[in-house]
């Protein structure tokens, strides 16, 4: 009896880390998408001018990216799996199109100094929150609440043009962020806990997909708004 126990503790323990493992797999192969894709086309000059040009077709992008992010956290539990992969795949390809602007706006050592600082604050939270027994749950509200706030200052600001209110803003989000990545991170965790060894290879594959948008967000937001403070204007 012990010993069925131990092997029932042991295998919860490998999906466990197999699936923080999955997750992490498939954010750091989102990223991956997104920086190949911004870099080539941040390297084709008549594709960056028809992109920041042609506002409707960056707008129609922007849309694209909300599209797919809604579709995989309402629908997740009701596509397949091969539907959910693509859809993040889009998701990630899509942002490093609309992300290539970056690469003119800053020098290309600032920008991968920004990347190396973004991943090890994201890898350092990530322990963290996969470690520590403090119960990161009551943080979730708050932390909404900051992301609303900081998309109604950002859309006000867009006609303001303020300097001090675009530092402030900058300056919360790297918080929040920061914030965001430890209490999903704990949040996957916690799926992951209670799935145990119940879940089939979708519902495996779904949970994976959907912890590793919920990351990937998180990285690619951190990233940018430390970008505001660490890169170099070119």
């Amino acid at each position: 009896m012990a010993l069925q126990q131990s092997q029932a503790l042991q295998s919860a323990a490998e999906r466990e880390r197999s699936i923080l493992r999955n997750v992490y797999t498939w954010m750091t192969l989102g990223l991956a998408i997104t920086g190949v894709v911004a870099m080539y086309v941040s390297g084709n000059t008549q594709l960056v001018r028809t992109i920041v040009m042609n506002r409707g077709l960056f707008f129609g992008l922007i849309i694209g990216e909300l599209a797919l992010v809604w579709i995989l956290s309402a629908n997740i539990h009701r596509m397949s799996p091969t539907a959910a992969t693509l859809s993040f795949a889009g998701y990630a390809l899509l942002n490093g199109v609309t992300l290539s602007v970056i690469f003119l706006a800053y020098t290309g050592v600032s920008i991968a100094t920004t990347f190396f600082v973004t991943a090890g604050t994201f890898g350092a939270l990530s322990l963290y929150a996969v470690t520590t027994n403090r119960d990161l749950g009551g943080m979730g509200q708050y932390l909404f609440a900051g992301l609303i706030g900081i998309i109604i200052a950002s859309v006000v600001n867009m006609f303001l043009g303020s300097a001090t209110l675009d530092y402030a803003i900058s300056f919360i989000g790297v918080f929040l962020f920061m914030g965001l990545t430890a209490y999903d991170t704990q949040m996957i965790k916690r799926w992951s806990d209670q799935m145990g060894n119940s879940a089939d290879e979708a519902d495996y594959m779904r949970v994976s997909i959907m912890g590793a948008l919920k990351l990937y967000l998180d990285f690619i937001n951190l990233f940018l708004f430390l970008l505001r403070f660490l890169g170099n204007r070119r």
